[in-house]
């Protein structure tokens, strides 16, 4: 047996520097939903497994955690949020005033292959809007997903947007009355194969040449529906630049319960495909078990997120470490000096430690320096009887002494 520490495979370990990054992006995600009046929520990490199955289709059944827990109850680690979702609504529904507007960042699990992009814990980021068929719901997501990416120093993106309702009108108009799934899957595939690639397989799938070109004659037709026009006519008073978001008359969305508005969203750099997408389904909080609500909703991919920020350097300068000022501990005689001073800080919102050990100075200066900690205060026999203190800023190695009443002043400023 390999007794080496090792994380299992498709799980991942996140170091500080990982973690400011992720920090970072969450922040901004919380910080433009709640402006948005969109309320947190959470769901338990585990769930009856008769919660998850039978939700996401076989394929995706396969891929959820089960199993027996010490109580011998069939159990599932969460799969997605909007399962969890529709369960909440189902249980809560009379204490939840609507239309409730939602936003849930947790880690989700699937028992997938492992490969690049692609792992088994994942973050999902999610919201969305319950009780209303207003576009105006659909308006505030596109509004949402170019605050946050503008706030991410985004400066290439596209949120595309189309809607079922155009989807089947074109099919309808092209005769294409059976296999219409298969069709608008193939038709999903455009912006990766291009039109000779659908062509070809929608060929293999069975379709003449001249419906094939009767259908794309329809695509280059295609409008807005009224619903649609409602959406993009709301967005642009929301204050989203016409150049960051278009109608796309072949944008599909892979799954089958949208049933309105769809909306995916895509950088030209990295090529990594999407960075988040969503729509209305407004049979599928009914479905999975919740009540009859019209619903629509967006899911930004965080892990792509933070992949490009990383990819194309768009992170500010961020503190490597909050910890402004760390007390030196050198002399047991005035230690209670130290602890005094350090609660005053802390007590100012003045982010402080105090190294633990009675060790060498030169140490203690290696580590706040190795943990980019700016200050650090030191207080010994003479600064203690005078009720003084001495401050040496690592960056420029410069020290001053100065009253202890004047170093939360001093830090404020600094």
């Amino acid at each position: 047996m390999n007794n080496k520490p090792q994380t299992l495979k498709g799980f991942r370990d996140f170091l500080p520097s990982s973690m400011r990054v992720r920090n970072h992006v969450k922040d901004v995600l919380v910080s433009v939903f709640q402006n948005y009046g969109f309320q947190p929520l959470e769901t338990p990490t585990l769930e009856y497994a008769s919660t998850l199955t039978g939700k996401y289709g076989e394929d995706a059944d396969k891929l959820v955690y089960t199993f027996k827990d010490k109580g011998d109850r069939e159990v599932g680690l969460r799969y997605d949020l909007t399962v969890p979702a529709a369960k909440v609504l189902a249980i809560y529904q009379n204490d939840i005033s609507l239309p409730f507007k939602r936003y849930q960042i947790q880690s989700v699990w699937r028992a997938d292959k492992p490969q690049k992009g692609r792992y088994r814990e994942f973050t999902q980021c999610d919201i969305d809007i319950y009780g209303t068929s207003s576009p105006l719901a659909e308006a505030e997501l596109v509004a949402i997903i170019y605050q946050v990416l503008n706030k991410l120093n985004f400066k290439k993106f596209q949120i595309k947007l189309n809607s079922r309702t155009v989807l089947y009108q074109i099919l309808e108009l092209s005769g294409i009355k059976d296999g219409q799934s298969s069709v608008l899957q193939s038709l999903d595939k455009f912006d990766k194969i291009g039109k000779e690639g659908v062509t070809k397989e929608l060929i293999s799938k069975g379709l003449e040449a001249s419906t094939i070109d009767t259908l794309f004659k329809y695509i280059k037709e295609a409008q807005p529906d009224e619903t649609l026009k409602a959406v993009l006519d709301a967005v642009s008073l929301l204050g989203v630049p016409k150049e960051f978001y278009s109608f796309s008359p072949t944008l599909v969305r892979g799954l089958d319960y949208y049933t309105g508005p769809i909306i995916e969203t895509s950088v030209e750099e990295p090529k990594i495909g999407s960075i988040g997408g969503g729509g209305r389904y407004d049979t599928l909080v009914k479905t999975l078990g919740g009540p009859d609500l019209p619903a629509t909703g967006y899911a930004f991919g965080f892990d792509r997120l933070v992949d490009v920020i990383e990819e194309l350097n768009l992170l500010p300068q961020l503190k490597e470490n909050n910890t402004k000022v760390m007390f030196a501990n050198f002399d047991p005689n005035t230690l209670n000096d130290s602890l005094k001073l350090l609660q005053e800080l802390r007590d100012n919102s003045i982010a402080s430690i105090i190294y633990p050990d009675n060790d060498k100075l030169g140490k203690q200066f290696k580590y706040a320096d190795a943990n980019s900690i700016k200050y650090v205060a030191l207080i010994g026999s003479d600064e203690a009887k005078n009720n003084l203190v001495t401050v040496k800023n690592m960056s420029t190695g410069n020290q001053e002494t100065f009253k202890q009443s004047e170093l939360i002043n001093y830090l404020s400023q600094n």
